[in-house]
């Protein structure tokens, strides 16, 4: 009979357990723990070098993001730039290091998005008009005309200084578009290093348009030694770091904030070679107005 009690009163305090009386789990998170100790924030940069590369530079700023904060961190490299923007539209990542076209693009397609930092150097942003030197092109102050008779490529369809820019340039001072412009064909090479290694070749590209960040660094590791600046365009607004509106309902109000002072706060030249800037500043998606009203004017963005 004893054994019997104490079974039954057993029964009855596993009984208890499963009832009303169970703590409820905090918000945010079914089994009880705050949200921040499992999301993962992702993000990407549009692949204007090559993937592998880039991923080896912003692994180490995850690692910096991570441990500045308390959240983990992860980088996913982007196939292409329009990549990079679907995985921003559909929330695979929350964060991305854009141009300025894919960072008004993708601010168009989701709502509530922020751009939050650029490169110290990204007010007065500029691209460089290049020539094989076979083609006896050399540096002018004005509009090179005489490109239009070479065979020309721009980058990635949705680059800002590879393609949105120089193209505007070519409209406003060669009077028609690339197309109409140019005596051959028009093509895009996918990024910038590859512009200016079918430059640097010569072969069946003659000339292009790319990022002078780019151009000067593969020019410095002797990757564009048969390459000549022909033109440096007009400054213009162009990369930023744009983060998803889920950020504050995933980590919290006034997190987005926090990442920006994180970001801001980056002085390590290791890490800014990511970005490849001096330093990274505040941002706000107003900066980016003429891009986004030279997108809508070029039909590469809908008003």
């Amino acid at each position: 009979m004893r054994r019997f009690m104490v079974m039954t009163l057993a029964a009855g305090l596993l009984a208890g357990c499963g009832g009303g009386d169970t703590p409820a789990p905090e918000a945010g998170d079914a089994g009880g723990a705050p949200a921040t100790a499992t999301a993962t924030l992702k993000f990407s940069a549009i692949p204007g070098e090559d993937k592998t590369e880039l991923k080896a530079k912003f692994d180490p700023v995850a690692k910096y993001l991570s441990e500045t904060l308390g959240v983990p961190c992860e980088y996913v490299a982007a196939e292409t730039y329009e990549a990079s923007v679907e995985m921003f539209k559909n929330g695979d990542i929350q964060l991305a290091w854009f141009g300025g076209l894919t960072g008004v693009q993708a601010r168009a397609a989701v709502k509530g998005s922020n751009a939050i930092v650029q490169g110290a150097e990204d007010p007065e942003y500029f691209s460089y008009f290049i020539a094989n030197k076979r083609t006896g092109l050399t540096r002018s102050d004005t509009f090179p005309a005489e490109i239009a008779e070479l065979a020309f490529t721009f980058g990635s369809a949705s680059s800002t200084s590879g393609r949105l820019m120089p193209e505007y340039f070519i409209r406003q001072m060669g009077g028609t578009s690339p197309k109409e412009f140019f005596a051959k064909d028009v093509g895009f090479s996918g990024s910038h290093a590859k512009t200016v290694t079918a430059v640097n070749d010569g072969t069946a590209i003659q000339a292009g348009a790319l990022s002078y960040t780019t151009f000067e660094k593969m020019q410095k590791a002797g990757k564009a030694d048969d390459c000549v600046i022909v033109w440096k365009t007009p400054f213009y607004a162009d990369y930023n770091m744009t983060a998803h509106p889920d950020l504050e309902t995933t980590y919290g109000a006034g997190f987005t904030a926090k990442l920006q002072k994180a970001l801001t706060d980056i002085t390590d030249p290791g890490l800014l070679s990511a970005f490849q800037r001096s330093g990274l500043i505040d941002a706000k998606n107003e900066d980016f107005a003429a891009i986004e009203k030279t997108a809508v004017e070029l039909g590469m963005l809908r008003p």
